[in-house]
């Protein structure tokens, strides 16, 4: 997946060669990669997804899971009890929810009905949901009925997911659907926390969310480009790294 984010594309017998491997192993795990819909099948290799449309809902679950995970159980950790929030659409805010289950006396809004069915049977969170179109493919609330009931609302915190990152610090996605809600969402709120797993600095969606500049703090779970780590501090941005445990041990 770090060869074909590099360049574009993968050819069997060059990846065979380099893992020093069957081209019949190749083609399998190809074949298992684009069926997940991270790859898409071309005659001799693969190919990285277009920047214009994301990965299927289930393949962005399994995409750096474990790193989300640890995003999620961060950024509940910076969230006081008794406070209220905004969780927009995305495989990482769903990881927020799960570790939010044992927050006591929560107010959270979304427009992720994964969200809301995480947290609708946790009795210390009041959940609210968000009005508008259903997105079939994952769950997502969006149109100009979310963004105008995101309206009625000031809340402690907007935790945000993205899609990707340019080295810019330009915050992206690829609904502009989606976007708008997320923008009302960060328009609402007194702070605003961004997720983003490590996947997130190769990507280049097409649509503007904000830039990083905009954010209050960016939870990843590795140390960002060295470009990035900058405009966070040129910024003020605080940078929350999630790191895996096990990896500082064997570092």
């Amino acid at each position: 997946m770090r060869i074909a984010s590099q360049y574009g594309r993968v050819e069997v017998d060059g990846l065979a060669r380099e893992f020093d491997v069957s081209a019949q192993t190749i083609r399998k795990d190809l074949n298992a990669l684009c069926d997940g819909g991270l790859l898409q099948r071309v005659h001799g290799g693969a190919v990285h997804p277009s920047g214009v449309t994301n990965f299927a809902y289930d393949a962005r679950r399994h995409l750096a899971a474990d790193g989300k995970r640890r995003i999620g159980e961060r950024t509940a950790a910076m969230i006081p009890h008794r406070s209220s929030i905004v969780l927009n659409i995305g495989t990482t805010t769903e990881q927020v929810a799960q570790a939010l289950r044992h927050h006591s006396g929560i107010l959270v809004v979304t427009n992720n009905i994964n969200v809301a069915s995480i947290l609708r049977e946790t009795p210390s969170a009041e959940v609210v949901i968000v009005g508008g179109l259903v997105r079939p493919s994952d769950g997502g609330i969006v149109g100009e009925a979310a963004v105008d009931f995101i309206r009625q609302f000031k809340v402690d915190y907007a935790i945000i997911g993205t899609s990707g990152i340019d080295e810019d610090g330009t915050v992206l996605d690829y609904d502009y659907r989606e976007v708008r809600v997320a923008q009302e969402m960060i328009r609402h709120a007194r702070q605003t926390i961004l997720l983003a797993d490590h996947t997130k600095f190769d990507r280049k969606p097409p649509v503007k969310i904000a830039d990083l500049a905009d954010i209050d703090v960016l939870v990843t779970d590795t140390v960002p480009p060295t470009g990035i780590v900058e405009i966070c501090k040129a910024g003020g941005v605080q940078l929350e790294v999630a790191v895996d445990p096990q990896a500082m041990a064997e570092g």
